[in-house]
């Protein structure tokens, strides 16, 4: 006899709900750690939250939006002269859809990546200097400079 097994997925509703601004955070996090990145746009907001509360916005340029279990994450980054900007937009999506899934269980539908600019290497030994980087790298960048 041939039968046939119909699996079922059953989704039991258990009353967790996670906040668009978590999503974010996470999301954040796992861009934070893509080489070839610079930083993160700044939008007025996460400028404002900023300034006031003094932390850092892990969650600044990222915009989400979560419906039916389902997320769509758009990411505004600064990417480093010289890379290669497909590798660093597909690295992203993959960081972001991978932490998101295995953090909170959400399907990620997009990750959208917007560059909104690039760091050339003077500013980022600007930026160096001001935040008083002394590290390696940086000693680097002011040699090649000079």
């Amino acid at each position: 006899m041939n039968e046939e097994i119909i699996e079922k997925e059953e989704h039991i509703d258990s009353g967790v709900e996670i906040s668009d601004d978590v999503v974010a955070v996470i999301a954040g996090i796992a861009v934070a750690d893509v080489q070839g990145v610079a930083g993160m746009a700044k939008g007025f907001a996460g400028g404002l939250t900023e300034a006031f509360s003094g932390k850092k916005n892990l969650a600044k340029g990222i915009k989400v939006d979560v419906n039916e279990g389902k997320a769509k994450i758009d990411v505004n980054i600064i990417v480093e002269y010289g890379t290669r900007i497909p590798d660093v937009a597909f690295e992203i999506q993959s960081r972001v859809k991978k932490s998101v899934k295995e953090m909170t269980g959400l399907e990620v539908d997009a990750v959208n990546v917007h560059v909104q600019g690039v760091q050339t290497p003077q500013e980022k030994t600007v930026k160096a200097e001001e935040n008083n980087d002394t590290s390696a790298e940086a000693e680097e960048i002011k040699k090649e400079e000079n």
